[in-house]
């Protein structure tokens, strides 16, 4: 049973911080989705800045969960994929074929690095893993540390030229055959900060002047937003820079009020506007 504008969306949920799950969900039931959830852990808070938050693996529940769905023979033309963990990655890679339909779309984020480090806990292990989901996906949305696990490429966390970012996306897509791939928070040699997209065989990017400070949860509220978007028709290509706005938007308004970074951006003021894009006339 495949349930109209129904999105699996996958990733873990931070009870505090506005990141992963906490902007995804919101997001894609704004632009008038039905979001369906599989929570891959639980965390008192995100990992940036508060401390020594808890950690729940949810794995064991989620085979629960998937088990108790094909009972029910679900399965969902649009899934969107986020933090997996050690843990949930192979419990997904199992599972996906069955979860989404032959012709589903496939939004993977695959988080796992930053700043040219992988994240605390994983391995060479988690990246091969994270390489063979790749394959599985439409559309991957890595950073540039991401992009350079993946292809097993050097760390530098130089700025890039244009030229080398789009020589990362054209070999993601190669390597990992995917079909479309979207390069997020590419710092610039020209002081710029943009996405950089190989989709539908046409090379793209957009740019905007690189703001001050680190915001949390920026990366998920692109995907999220460019994700619903494109389900509503929106090229990839077009989606992004949407995105892109948005999320520069919801910075602007968060370092204008001077808020705790760690909570996360004010994105949820810029709804009005977004929905004017999905919005018939």
């Amino acid at each position: 049973m495949t349930l109209p504008n129904q999105v699996l969306i996958s990733q873990d949920l931070s009870c505090v911080g506005q990141v992963s799950l906490g902007v995804a969900l919101p997001i894609v039931a704004t632009l008038g989705l039905q979001p369906a959830i599989l929570p891959t852990a639980l965390l008192s808070t995100h990992t940036g800045g508060f401390g020594a938050n808890t950690y729940l693996d949810l794995s064991q529940e989620m085979q629960r969960i998937i088990a108790h769905w094909q009972t029910l023979e679900l399965n969902f033309s649009a899934v969107y994929l986020g933090y997996l963990g050690t843990a949930a990655l192979p419990v997904m890679r199992q599972h996906l074929p069955t979860l989404a339909t032959p012709a589903a779309r496939i939004l993977l984020d695959p988080v796992m690095g930053d700043h040219g480090r992988l994240y605390k806990g994983f391995g060479r292990s988690y990246v091969a893993g994270m390489r063979q989901l790749a394959h599985r996906a439409t559309v991957i949305t890595p950073n540039v540390t991401e992009a350079r696990l993946l292809l097993e490429l050097p760390q530098d966390e130089q700025p890039l030229t244009l030229a080398a970012a789009e020589k990362l996306v054209q070999q993601l897509s190669a390597q990992l055959s995917v079909a479309n791939v979207i390069l997020t928070g590419v710092p610039l040699n020209d002081g710029q900060i943009g996405v950089v997209g190989y989709t539908e065989r046409t090379i793209w990017h957009w740019s905007t002047p690189q703001l001050a400070g680190h915001y949390f949860g920026t990366g998920d509220i692109f995907a999220s937003v460019c994700f619903g978007l494109w389900l509503h028709g929106s090229t990839l290509q077009s989606a992004s820079q949407q995105a892109m706005e948005f999320v520069q938007q919801a910075i602007k308004r968060t370092a204008t009020a001077a808020t705790d970074v760690r909570f996360g951006v004010d994105y949820a003021a810029g709804f009005q506007q977004l929905l004017e894009q999905v919005l018939p006339v």
